[in-house]
Formats: structure tokens, C-alpha cells, sequence
């Protein structure tokens, strides 16, 4: 009896997000979309996760439209996109009538099949986003997310399939974004949902450490439908399996594909050959990767924390928040490596590192967890940590979004001067600092579409910094952690050899990056004599990044009138000592308010006590709330709202 497997290819989404940091643009995906249709793909995902905040963050697309010219040219494949539950595509939970609407507009747009699942697997979560995939006309597969613990059994699997199944779900999807399923748990695992629930079943493996095609095998041994693959260029690694394999290993069986690997190779070529022209690597296992059956961290999270400690400039700490994440993930009640959580653990553990205390700086995402805002974790939290970081606040227990009032009214007569459809509404209640400067940008004219590839092939950025972080973690983590010199010299400095402090165009290329894609704004090295210093272009008055020298502000102090003259050196001196300078403890972009409509947290002149929020510093995809460890009076904030800070540049100026 032939019982074909079917394939969904998500080389358009999660392969490009898994290997290339999502920057593949629209321009990209057009020329190949006619011929990815022809193929016979069971679906193509398209679209969701962090591709529709990528889209206008870093590429200036409009997501919305991205989708509109994939469906032109995409006719009979059905197109499948991903959505983080209660948190649509963003990194919090929204309103209903936020779900319902998005959920809306994108099949209207042209998505088919919409895979949903929350990163706690608490089902609460997705009944919202269930019931309005239905009722839109979409197909609504319920995915559960695949994670090791002591809590996450076969049986966890079962009863939550069920609670699924009841919910509405019209198929079921194995979420294995850390490519840890081995291939005999799946094969129990499959049979299990197979025999008792009676639902569709398809498994979503990443490659990492080598496990997904033996995976898959026994999966399809055990009954699975559908199985996610990448083509081969954006295969590997952190990303998927790739399809070829995968057809090949299944060719003259009676699980037959009966996809043509010919079709497949013409795909893979071309692919191959954007690939190089964007700059783009391939999916590569390393053995940092391999440590995933350790850790359990999957390989985007690793390309995040790399970029996180290369910020901080402390990449030579990995080993130590690799150690750290376990500790954190044991703390919040097991949760799942994967967005929104893999950022709320990760960001933890960084901090932890790095403040030298664990839960000394908590960012409000955490504290959020902690409370309860992002639904119910697999196992209790550690309730004496919960005790420190809450303090007074009382944990919640119903499901978060019905604390959530409807937002999609107010929004509208907020945006009507600036909203010229109901998706820019969208786009802006989905994030609103990212989404109003796109817009704005858009709006004036200022917004200017990709050319074809090769006309821009060193324009689009490029994944080196990740290539040189992962090699450098690969090299650090191996061994034991290197100690600072004297003076806190940091690895590589004075007494490395002339080899290991030679700079090269390589080296050149990817401080560029670094500066380009992160919110560092200057970066200066020194190796064999040569100096060289990459700096954004600033402002001539205060811009982003930069701040007012604390002598300037000080030049006239409270209680004098203006002479002209310069004021004595001991007196200036005097009072600069009296003020309590407020230090970034991160790189990230500087926030007075926590909206764009809202009124700034503290202002000049305004007395502040100690604990008072001061700001909101974006960083690792979280929003960190600092606050003041001491009371006085706001003398000066010396950076722009919007700018980007660095790790140690002076925010507030204090005076007690």
C-alpha cells in the first residue's frame, strides 16, 4: 500500500531565519517563487515569525506586501506561515481583537495554513488564534513544541494533543526547533498521536546536530504526514534537513515522495547562486553546534548570544552563560528554548554573567514571566526567586490576554494622519516604536525598494559577524574560559603573538558589519602598529549615540547667573563630583517612554527616588527597564530618545 509522505519547504522563512538572520528580501524570493509552485510541495511557509519584524526593522519592507506579491505569484502550492499564539509575530502577548484582526488580514492576503504555537505550550494561548484561523477560512495546525525535561514526557505530549484536538485543531505539528528529537522518541512519539488522536501529524525538525533525517525516517516508519525540509543552500546547520536527502532517501519505498529531484536540483541552483551574491554561508555543524545535546540551546539562540556578548564586548564569556542558561531555564519552570522564551533565558543568563549576581538587573519581560503574563510554564518557578523579582506584585493565574483591554479602536484614531490601510494599524499595534518609523519613513517618501539582486549584492548585509562570532565561540568554549590580564586585558591584547594580532580586510569587513548592524556607533582597534577607528556618521549637536560632556552642563550652576566667563576650576570640579552619572549596562537602542504616545518616564529638573523607572533600553529583542539606585534631582539626559547606547556610556546625569 502507497502511503506518500508529503513535504512543506520553508526555505522562504524559517531556513533563511535560521541561517542568514531573515535578511533574504522579497527581491530575492520572486524569481524562484513560479518555480517553487511547479514542484508539488505539500505548503510553503512564507511568512510569520520574526520575518514580518525583520521586514521592516532592518530590510525597510513592508511585510504586508511581501506576502500580496509571494500569493501573485504562488497560484495552487498553499502558502503556510507561523504564528507565536497570543504573540502573532511579536515578542508579547496582544488583545484579542490584535489576534483576530492579523489573523484576518493575512488570509485575506493569501496565507492557507496557519501553524500556531505558544512557547509554553500552554494551550490557552492558542484558542484565540484557532478559533480565528477557522473562521477566516485557513487551516489551523496546532504545533507543540518538543523540548527535553523532566516534566516534557510522551504522555505531557498525549494529554496536550488531546486538549488540541478539542480546541479545533485540524492537525497536529512536532515543533523541534532545537533539533533534539532522537529518532526513536520520535517513532514512539508519532505512533502515540497517531493511534489516539486521529489528526493529521507533521514534524518540524532542525538539523543542528545531526539527528533530523534519522528522525525523520523513523517518523515516517511511525505514521507522520508531512515533514519540513529547506532546499539544499539553506539546509544544514542551524537550519532544516535538506529536501533532496530527504526525497532520495524515500525514492522506490512506499512513503514515495514523488517529487521530482530534478525540479529540486534547479531550485537548489538557483538558490546557490543568490546565496553567493548576497555574501550569504551555508548551514555548517560545528562542534559548539553538537553541544546543543548538552545545553540544549538551539543554534539561532547561540547566533543571538554570540551577537549579545560581542555587543557587551565579553564573547570570551560564553562558556559561562552556556553554563548559566540550564540554571535560568530550571528557575522559570522548564520553559521551551524558543521565541519568545530563548530570548527571556538567554537575556537572563547574559546579565547574570555579566553583572557578576545572578537576577541583579532583571529585565521586564522576565519579571513578566515570572508573574505569570506569558501564561503557565511547563513546572513551578523557583518561588524564591519569583519573591526577589516580583517583590510585591501578585502573580496571575487566568489566561494573560483576558487581562488585556481591546486596542484596535484606539489605535486607528492614533494612526489616522499616519496609517493609509488597516495593516499599517496592524503593523503598528504589533510594534510600535519599529512600526511608526517605518512608517513615517514610507510616508515621506524616504522608503526605497531593493533592486535585483545583483545589483545590490554588496549592499545587502551580509552574515559575516555571525560566521567570525560562531568561530570564535567554537574556539572559546572548547577550552577553559581565558582570565583577564592584568588591568582587565582582555584575550588577544598585549603578549598575543604577531600572528594572532594581525588585522586583515576580513577582519575590516566584519567590524563594518558590527558597527552596521548592531547599535554600536564607533568601534577602534590597534594591531601591528595600525590604527583604525569605523564610526557611524552622528548629528553635529547631541545625535544618537553620542552624549553632551558633563563640563557643558555644568557650566552654569543651579542658583548663578550667567557671566560669560568661565567658571573656576575648583568650583567646577566640585560640582561635577556631586552628580551621580547613570551608566547603560547594555548595548541597545534608549526609550524615555515605554510608547510613542506616552509621557516620558523622568524629565530635567524632575526629582526622582531611588527605584524610579528612568528609561527603557531595547536590547536582545527585550525591553530592559532601568531604574535609579539613588535619589536626587535629574540633571541632564544625555542621550536622544530613539538613539542607540553603548555598554557603559553615561544616560542620566543625577545630582543628590
Amino acid at each position: 500500500m502507497v502511503r506518500r509522505v508529503q513535504i512543506t519547504d520553508t526555505s522562504l522563512r524559517d531556513a533563511h531565519q535560521s541561517l542568514w538572520a531573515t535578511r533574504m528580501r522579497t527581491a530575492d524570493m520572486l524569481p524562484i517563487a513560479e518555480k517553487l509552485d511547479q514542484v508539488g510541495y505539500h505548503s510553503l511557509e512564507v511568512w510569520g515569525g520574526v520575518t514580518f519584524d525583520v521586514c521592516m526593522r532592518y530590510l525597510n519592507e513592508d511585510p504586508w506586501e511581501r506576502l500580496r506579491l509571494l500569493r501573485k505569484h504562488i497560484k495552487k502550492t498553499p502558502l503556510q506561515m507561523l504564528l507565536r499564539g497570543q504573540s502573532l509575530v511579536g515578542y508579547k502577548h496582544y488583545p484579542d481583537d490584535v489576534v483576530e484582526s492579523f489573523i484576518a488580514r493575512s488570509v485575506e492576503k493569501g496565507i492557507n495554513i496557519i501553524r500556531v504555537f505558544d512557547a509554553l505550550n500552554d494551550v490557552r494561548n492558542l484558542e484565540t488564534a484557532i478559533r480565528a484561523s477557522k473562521k477566516a477560512g485557513a487551516h489551523a495546525q496546532a504545533a507543540m513544541v518538543y523540548t527535553v525535561s523532566p516534566v516534557h514526557t510522551n504522555e505531557h505530549y498525549l494529554a496536550m494533543g488531546r486538549q488540541l484536538a478539542e480546541m479545533g485543531a485540524e492537525s497536529l505539528c512536532i515543533k523541534d526547533m532545537a533539533g533534539l528529537l532522537a529518532p526513536y522518541r520520535a517513532y514512539d512519539l508519532v505512533k502515540l498521536l497517531k493511534d489516539n488522536l486521529g489528526l493529521p501529524v507533521q514534524l518540524h525538525c532542525h538539523y543542528i546536530g545531526g539527528l533530523a533525517v534519522g528522525t525523520y525516517l523513523k517518523a515516517v516508519e511511525a505514521g507522520v504526514d508531512v515533514i519540513d525540509t529547506a532546499t539544499v543552500p539553506l539546509a544544514f546547520g542551524a537550519s532544516l534537513p535538506p529536501v533532496e536527502t530527504v526525497v532520495r532517501a524515500l525514492q522506490g519505498t512506499t512513503f514515495d515522495t514523488a517529487l521530482n529531484i530534478h525540479d529540486l536540483f534547479e531550485v537548489a541552483e538557483f538558490f546557490e547562486e543568490m546565496r553567493k551574491n548576497n555574501g550569504f554561508e551555508r548551514g555548517v555543524t560545528r562542534i559548539n553546534d553538537m553541544r546543543v545535546f548538552d545545553h540544549q540551546v538551539p543554534g539561532g539562540m547561540i547566533s543571538n548570544l554570540v551577537t549579545q556578548l560581542e555587543e557587551q564586548k565579553a564573547l570570551y564569556r560564553i562558556g559561562e552563560v552556556l553554563s548559566e542558561i540550564p540554571r535560568v531555564r530550571e528557575d522559570l519552570g522548564y520553559p521551551p528554548l524558543v521565541t519568545p522564551n530563548s530570548q527571556i533565558v538567554g537575556t537572563q543568563a547574559v546579565l547574570n554573567v555579566l553583572t557578576g549576581e545572578r537576577y541583579k538587573l532583571v529585565p521586564g519581560e522576565v519579571r513578566e514571566f515570572f508573574q505569570g503574563c506569558y501564561g503557565r510554564p511547563p513546572a513551578p518557578v523557583n518561588q524564591e526567586i519569583a519573591r526577589k523579582v516580583l517583590g510585591d506584585r501578585e502573580p496571575i493565574t487566568c489566561r494573560p490576554a483576558d487581562l488585556l483591554e481591546p486596542r484596535l479602536e484606539r489605535i486607528r484614531k492614533e494612526m489616522k494622519d499616519l496609517a493609509t490601510c488597516e495593516e499599517d494599524v496592524i503593523s503598528y499595534a504589533l510594534f510600535p516604536q519599529v512600526g511608526k518609523r517605518f512608517l513615517e519613513e514610507r510616508n515621506r517618501g524616504g522608503r526605497k525598494e531593493p533592486g535585483p539582486v545583483s545589483d545590490r549584492a554588496e549592499k545587502v548585509p551580509l552574515n559575516q559577524l555571525q560566521k567570525m562570532a560562531a568561530a570564535r565561540v567554537e574556539e572559546k568554549s572548547s577550552g577553559p574560559v581565558p582570565a583577564r590580564g592584568p588591568a582587565g586585558q582582555e584575550p588577544g591584547g598585549k603578549g598575543a603573538s604577531k600572528e594572532e594580532r594581525k588585522m586583515n580586510l576580513d577582519d575590516v569587513r566584519e567590524l563594518i558589519m558590527l558597527v552596521n548592524e548592531t547599535g554600536i556607533t564607533e568601534v577602534k582597534l590597534e594591531s601591528d602598529g595600525i590604527k583604525l577607528a569605523i564610526k557611524k556618521g552622528l548629528d553635529l549637536k547631541a545625535g544618537p549615540g553620542s552624549s553632551v560632556p558633563a563640563e557643558q552642563a555644568l557650566a552654569i550652576p543651579s542658583g548663578q547667573k550667567e557671566t560669560g566667563s568661565s567658571m573656576p576650576e575648583q568650583t567646577e570640579t566640585k560640582d561635577q563630583a556631586a552628580l551621580i552619572p547613570v551608566i547603560s549596562p547594555m548595548v541597545g537602542t534608549f526609550y524615555r517612554s515605554p510608547s510613542p504616545e506616552a509621557p516620558p518616564y523622568v524629565s530635567v529638573g524632575e526629582y526622582i527616588k531611588k527605584g524610579q523607572t528612568l528609561c527603557i533600553i531595547e536590547a536582545m529583542k527585550l525591553m530592559n527597564k532601568i531604574d535609579s539606585e539613588v535619589e536626587g534631582e535629574i540633571v541632564e539626559i544625555t542621550v536622544e530618545n530613539g538613539s542607540p547606547v553603548e555598554y557603559g556610556q553615561t544616560i542620566f546625569l543625577i545630582k543628590q
